[in-house]
């Protein structure tokens, strides 16, 4: 009885495991499975591309206030102001005009390329952070973001596979033109809204399409395709004009071909596309038409570009050269083009061939026919009013001499038409892999190989980055506040001008509490009210500059300081300041007291109180 007694408690956690094993195990069906690992892939694929984004971007991220892109430092001041006025919307205090430049005058923001949507957006990030931060995060975000859309673009439209989505993807996220816009053209980079309107356009087209359906076209799905594509438009007017206006262009060519290849789905979809298409368009313009009235017919807007066509063409050359940007490109190249941000075309001989070859081998295809097309059309719109080859000039016309003088087409640079050539030979590309992938035989290897090859050399390298020089404590440490109250006109010295724009910065780092006279922006200066870049310089802004530049002393006299007295008035100045650091300060602080009295020192700045 004893030596029996202990084996009844060790008998029940057998009986009990025993018993577990008896119980149904929980088995996920293989549906969900299956999504969950898709999802795991396509989580894998998007945080590769943001990896990459941020590699790209590196050299601004150990110290965003204190580092710029080395290779269009101007802009990117430009850009961090532009951030910091939209912030404000998150205070209660934004307009489309803004007079915390160009005082007394303003800028109209929606003349300029002030990415107002992505600036709301991340106006906290603006305010807690500092707009540098804003910058930084946006030319990695654009770049990820873009690829990332055309991925899902590729996969769950076209139903691609990943690695062929991949690859496609990856070339429209971070092909030389996205990477060289990087240097500081956020608004040309933020392309992650393209995609979904291409799908909404996709959609639509499905929906009108009445074959297969007892019921006609898919009203439903029009509707809300029309509503989705509307709400995209808009959004993306308020994000980047210029890339909406590409988008636009791209599927007009598009369309037209696809309906000449496909003509009885044409037929078809014809009158329900068409009524999805009104219907869009009434809907982007019933909250438009006041914006874009205002951007061209309002206060400091502008109806025309500024920038000459002729001097921004792409030179034919450059379409088969490898972008400097890239890690076999050279410096050589760079002369073939207008500036290290418009590295547009520079697709390199490889990826062109496997294009053609991948185009040839799909064959008659009405998508591969669009996508054709729409490549053409667009590099040679790109190539401008006169065909350039090599740097030379030529007196062969070039399709874009059409178009040239019409309303809005002049505010597109024809260089920058040669970005929508990236997703349409990346989409060539997507359809050539995925139907090699499907397949069996040598092309299953060749293709995928090949195209790999051709992209090699337009693998991305980071972004070049320099330092900057810090702000002076008189502005990081808010002692501004005790020259002019917020809302109030502050006078930098020298003043903010379109070359050297760096007075800019001070303002925000306030976050654009204040105003300034002047600086950089486009506005209706030029001849007839026409565009250009900048305002006339006042008198006193123009003697201060030639200090500033030369250090001489210039002789003040009594008309000198009447007519600083009037242009301090003219602008609305609470206080004029100069920072110590400031080359050739001395001489420019002597000039300052014989026009505006003695000085006072507040922190490093010298201030006057006008």
């Amino acid at each position: 009885m004893s030596s029996a007694a202990p084996t009844a408690p060790d008998a029940a956690p057998d009986q009990a495991v025993l018993a577990a094993d008896r119980l149904p195990r929980r088995r996920w069906p293989a549906g969900v499975l299956a999504a969950a690992a898709r999802h795991r892939a396509d989580a894998a694929v998007a945080l590769l591309f943001l990896a990459l984004a941020g590699w790209l971007t590196h050299g601004l991220w150990p110290d965003p206030a204190a580092r710029v892109l080395a290779l269009n430092p101007e802009d990117q001041a430009l850009y961090e102001w532009f951030l910091a006025v939209d912030s404000r919307a998150l205070l209660g205090d934004f307009g489309l005009l803004t007079e915390r430049l160009n005082a007394p005058d303003g800028v109209n923001l929606m003349t300029n390329t002030t990415v107002i949507a992505l600036g709301v957006l991340l106006a906290p990030v603006s305010l807690f952070f500092g707009a540098p931060v804003t910058f930084a995060l946006l030319a990695a975000a654009n770049l990820a973001g873009t690829a990332v859309a055309w991925y899902l673009l590729y996969t769950r439209v076209l139903r691609a596979r990943r690695v062929a989505a991949a690859l496609g993807a990856a070339l429209c996220g971070f092909g030389p033109g996205m990477v060289s816009q990087t240097n500081s053209h956020l608004h040309m980079t933020a392309q992650w809204l393209v995609p979904v309107i291409v799908w909404l356009v996709v959609r639509l087209l499905r929906a009108a399409d009445p074959a297969g359906s007892d019921h006609g076209p898919d009203r439903r799905r029009l509707v809300s395709s029309a509503v989705g594509l509307a709400a995209a438009v808009t959004t993306q007017v308020f994000v980047g004009e210029e890339v909406l206006f590409l988008c636009a262009v791209t599927l007009l060519v598009m369309a037209v071909s696809y309906a000449a290849a496909d003509r009885s789905r044409a037929r078809r979809a014809l009158p329900g596309f068409a009524a999805g298409m009104s219907l869009a368009t009434g809907l982007a313009l019933l909250v438009l038409a006041w914006p874009l009235w205002f951007q061209f017919a309002g206060p400091q807007g502008v109806a025309d570009g500024m920038f000459s066509a002729h001097y921004f063409s792409a030179d034919l050359r450059s379409w088969w050269a490898v972008s400097p940007l890239s890690v076999a490109g050279g410096e050589e190249a760079a002369r073939l083009t207008t500036g290290p941000a418009e590295y547009n075309t520079f697709l390199g001989l490889p990826l062109l061939l496997a294009a053609v070859a991948c185009a040839l081998w799909l064959g008659r295809r009405p998508l591969v026919v669009a996508c054709v097309a729409g490549a053409l059309a667009m590099g040679a719109l790109s190539l401008g009013p006169r065909v350039v080859l090599d740097g030379e000039r030529t007196a062969v016309p070039g399709p874009y001499a059409l178009l040239s003088g019409l309303p809005v087409v002049d505010g597109a640079l024809p260089m920058r038409f040669a970005l929508a050539v990236l997703p349409l030979i990346a989409t060539l590309l997507v359809l050539a892999v995925d139907r090699a992938l499907s397949g069996t035989g040598r092309a299953r290897r060749l293709v995928p190989a090949a195209v790999a090859v051709a992209l090699l050399p337009l693998l991305p390298t980071p972004l070049p980055t320099a330092e900057r020089p810090p702000l002076p404590e008189f502005i990081t440490g808010g002692h501004w506040r005790q020259c002019v109250e917020p809302g109030g006109v502050l006078v930098p010295v020298p003043l903010a001008t379109p070359k050297e724009p760096w007075p800019m910065r001070w303002a925000t780092a306030a976050d654009a509490a204040f105003g300034m006279p002047e600086g950089f922006f486009i506005g209706p200066y030029g001849r007839n009210g026409t565009a250009a870049m900048g305002t006339f310089q006042q008198p006193t802004s123009a003697l201060l500059a030639e200090v500033g530049r030369r250090g001489g002393q210039p002789v003040v006299g009594d008309e000198q300081r009447r007519q600083a007295a009037e242009d301090a008035d003219f602008w609305g100045a609470s206080c004029v300041a100069l920072a110590v650091d400031t080359p050739h300060a001395d001489r420019l602080r002597g000039t300052l007291e014989q026009l505006y009295g003695p000085a006072t020192r507040i922190a490093d700045a010298w201030i006057w109180r006008v």
